[in-house]
């Protein structure tokens, strides 16, 4: 609407100097020269009003056209266009602007966010064949000692390391470990992590670092944290209630006179005591058999002799309890292990399949093994209830158990066992099995 009003005050102008022009050849036609002159002033002038009119017109469009290529929002769009003929690019104008301002919003976050991991990153962007760094965060400036340059070619500098072996592989994705100079310090070893994307027309190459040391450090960390969580438990556990009975006993014995329930009272906080030391002595005495494992003492030890045993101790609780066997090991060869500690490994994998199985009506348990890449696995699997999401990361800490009889060092011992044979133990667990896995060199 408020264009259309532009446009036949464009056609009444127009239609104004036409007749005023036509008027001027008429009074030409009659001789009357000075009034021609002057009705051609008038003309003039209204064709000069007519220019300046659509002059400004177009100067603002182009001038608001130009700030939206520019993505400059800084200029206020004037009270009076906002309502008459440029409402239409006004609403425009404002639209991109609130985009412009969310999109930049979002960029301060997405900053901000990777500025407070942990994991040294750099995104490059691709422009005219050239990589440029579209972005560094504050752990890869501060981890490498490096200022937040702008070109790959000057982040070469610093690092030239790096940059000459992502150069080598092509700038491809990748991950392996990479060793790293910097400044004068000797080489560290970081993991290094590589991804490529593209969006539209842009071309974006990002490059992730981690320290192996820190990992570590963050690691044995956060066990450290744990480990001292559950031992802090057990032991507030017995001694608050021995202060306690302490405490009431020495109030006890303080009577000048002692009642028959009073030498009843003493007998029972002694017994309490002697229960919660036990408690105590037992729980050092698993904490001394984690921290003080001995050195396997390996020799060649034949497969089916090794299960044989186990089973031999294991094949009564297996009847008692209604588990079927399904013994799927069948092999004439000898791994070079401690026999001793491996059958403890082996005995309290059952053991736990043993209480995983209690609530089922149907109990099935499944043992197995093969060899692949000179690596020797062996599997004790079961149907039971599985392991619960919430826990699944606590099932290696020492002293966590969800059993009220347990002491919590069954798999911590059984993975340490086997750790220090040069191998791992693992678990993998789904809705109708879960499988623990001892993989052995």
């Amino acid at each position: 609407m408020k264009n259309l009003k532009f446009y036949n005050a464009l056609f009444l102008r127009i239609l104004c100097i036409m007749v005023l022009f036509f008027f001027c050849g008429f009074l030409i036609y009659k001789g009357l020269y000075y009034n021609a002159i002057l009705v051609g002033f008038f003309a003039v002038i209204l064709i000069s009003e007519m220019y300046v009119a659509i002059k400004n017109r177009l100067l603002f469009y182009d001038k608001t056209l130009l700030s939206i290529l520019q993505n400059d929002f800084s200029t206020n769009f004037p009270e009076e266009y906002r309502k008459e003929n440029f409402k239409t690019l006004y609403l425009l104008y404002n639209t991109l602007k609130f985009k412009e301002q969310e999109q930049i919003s979002k960029e301060l976050i997405y900053q901000s966010i990777l500025d407070n991991i942990d994991t040294a990153t750099l995104i490059l962007e691709k422009e005219n064949d050239e990589w440029h760094i579209f972005l560094m965060n504050d752990c890869f400036s501060n981890l490498f000692k490096v200022p937040k340059v702008s070109h790959w070619k000057y982040l070469k500098n610093y690092l030239p390391s790096l940059c000459n072996e992502i150069e080598k592989l092509g700038f491809t994705e990748l991950k392996s470990a990479i060793s790293i100079k910097i400044e004068e310090q000797d080489l560290q070893t970081f993991v290094l992590q590589t991804s490529h994307t593209k969006t539209y027309d842009k071309e974006y190459f990002i490059i992730l670092l981690d320290s192996i040391q820190r990992v570590i450090e963050k690691k044995e960390k956060e066990a450290w944290i744990n480990l001292m969580k559950i031992i802090s438990h057990e032991l507030m556990n017995s001694l608050t209630p021995i202060r306690a009975l302490s405490q009431n006993l020495l109030h006890i014995v303080d009577q000048e006179q002692l009642e028959e329930e009073d030498f009843e009272d003493i007998k029972s906080s002694i017994s309490t005591i002697i229960n919660r030391s036990d408690h105590l002595q037992v729980f050092v005495e698993n904490y001394r058999k984690l921290a003080m494992l001995p050195t396997p003492t390996k020799v060649m030890t034949p497969i089916n002799a090794l299960f044989e045993d186990c089973m031999r101790i294991m094949s009564p609780i297996l009847k008692a309890e209604n588990i079927e066997l399904i013994n799927e090991i069948n092999s004439s060869r000898s791994i070079l292990i401690d026999k001793n500690q491996m059958e403890q490994v082996i005995i309290n994998l059952i053991t736990n399949s043993v209480y995983a199985l209690k609530e089922k009506s149907e109990k099935k348990m499944f043992l197995s093994s093969y060899t692949e890449n000179n690596r020797f696995f062996i599997t004790i699997s079961d149907n039971g209830k599985g392991i619960d999401n919430e826990i699944r990361d606590k099932v290696f800490l020492p002293f966590f158990t969800t059993r009220k009889d347990g002491a919590g060092i069954g798999l911590t011992l059984s993975k340490n066992i086997i750790e220090a044979h040069g191998g791992y133990l693992s678990y993998q667990t789904d809705e109708d099995r879960t499988s623990f896995v001892i993989c052995l060199i």
